[in-house]
């Protein structure tokens, strides 16, 4: 929770907050890419006081990991996200009502507001994160990734490959004879018809 009483309601007020907080639960893409539980989340806020409420805009620094899509190589990386949210006071719908007379759009069902002067950032922290985040993460642009015959990560091996038989001739292939063989059958062949 972050408090904004010392900025007051004077519209055209600003603070900066400089924190260090500690990663919620899930906060990325499951089982894809995150930041990790407890990591420390570092957040640079400027807070403006606007006839409505807070405006709060920000960055959010902080590590994530998570596994290579093509590999299954773990993925370290720092991320920032940027993000602008509007918390407005309690009593503002009185206002809001007067702008709906005036013809003005209906204030957004969605609208974040203040509790005692305090605001709760989780959401809107989990919203940049999220959408900040890579939805396919690589360890590198030109991974190769795995082999799809046996699994092999093909960056250890440039040269890795199976030799397939077209299925189209696989059952040809069972008919193919060894020339030396073919040979020594036909020489033993003739002599058993001399014996005779």
């Amino acid at each position: 929770m972050f408090d904004t009483h010392e900025l007051g309601r004077r519209p055209g007020a600003m603070k900066k907050v400089s924190r260090s907080v500690p990663a919620p639960d899930d906060l990325g893409i499951a089982d894809v890419i995150g930041v990790p539980k407890g990591a420390t989340v570092e957040l640079e806020l400027r807070l403006e006081s606007v006839m409505e409420g807070v405006l709060v805009t920000g960055t959010a620094h902080a590590p994530v990991t998570g596994e290579c899509v093509r590999c299954l190589e773990p993925v370290e990386r720092e991320l920032d996200a940027d993000f602008q949210e509007m918390f407005s006071y309690p009593d503002a719908d009185t206002r809001t009502a007067r702008r709906d007379e005036a013809g003005d759009d209906a204030e957004d069902e969605d609208t974040l507001e203040l509790e005692d002067d305090l605001f709760d950032l989780e959401p809107v922290l989990r919203d940049a994160v999220v959408l900040a985040l890579p939805m396919q993460p690589v360890c590198r642009e030109d991974c190769a990734g795995l082999c799809s015959t046996c699994g092999a990560r093909l960056a250890d091996d440039p040269d890795h490959h199976h030799d397939v038989t077209d299925i189209r001739w696989a059952a040809l292939q069972d008919l193919t004879v060894d020339p030396t063989t073919q040979q020594n059958g036909a020489g033993n062949g003739s002599d058993d018809d001399q014996e005779k």
